[in-house]
């Protein structure tokens, strides 16, 4: 049975270089695949609250236009302190 040679501290330094970067390659597009996932979740939220505002809208009987002019003649009317 033929023994293998042994490795010399360079090599092993490579190997495990090789490991390291292939993690680190690993773990970047698994922050990617959050990232976008994060995104998503985030459209979604703001989709959310615009079916809740339109919800309160309907309820309201008012239009987008009608809830524009309030926010407008009551930003008018708002003073900051």
């Amino acid at each position: 049975m033929a023994r293998r040679a042994r490795r010399t501290p360079l090599e092993k330094r490579q190997e495990e270089l090789l490991e390291v970067q292939a993690s680190i390659r690993q773990y970047e597009e698994c922050l990617d695949t959050l990232r976008e996932k994060e995104n998503e979740l985030q459209e979604q939220i703001l989709m959310e609250k615009f079916r809740e505002v339109n919800g309160l809208l309907e309820e309201q009987n008012m239009s987008l236009d009608d809830l524009k002019e309030l926010l407008a003649t009551e930003g008018g009317n708002t003073q900051i302190a």
